[in-house]
């Protein structure tokens, strides 16, 4: 998969949550905390998270030890 193509890629809540190993109401406890990545509301209500966002988010909290 190309750089580009992976970085338009949508995540589902779920699959953020699986990827970070936390709970739905963790991730919304985060959101409403404005600390989770940057998220899209569908028209539907559903939540998805670009890849390079979440990329960058988890880049933001590497800890340099």
């Amino acid at each position: 998969m190309t750089t580009a193509v992976r970085s338009h890629t949508m995540l589902t809540l779920t699959e953020v949550c699986d990827e970070l190993a936390v709970s739905r109401s963790t991730f919304y406890d985060w959101r409403a905390k404005r600390r989770a990545p940057r998220c899209i509301k569908l028209p539907n209500g559903d939540l998805r998270i670009r890849r390079s966002d979440l990329d960058h988010w988890l880049d933001d909290r590497e800890d340099a030890a």
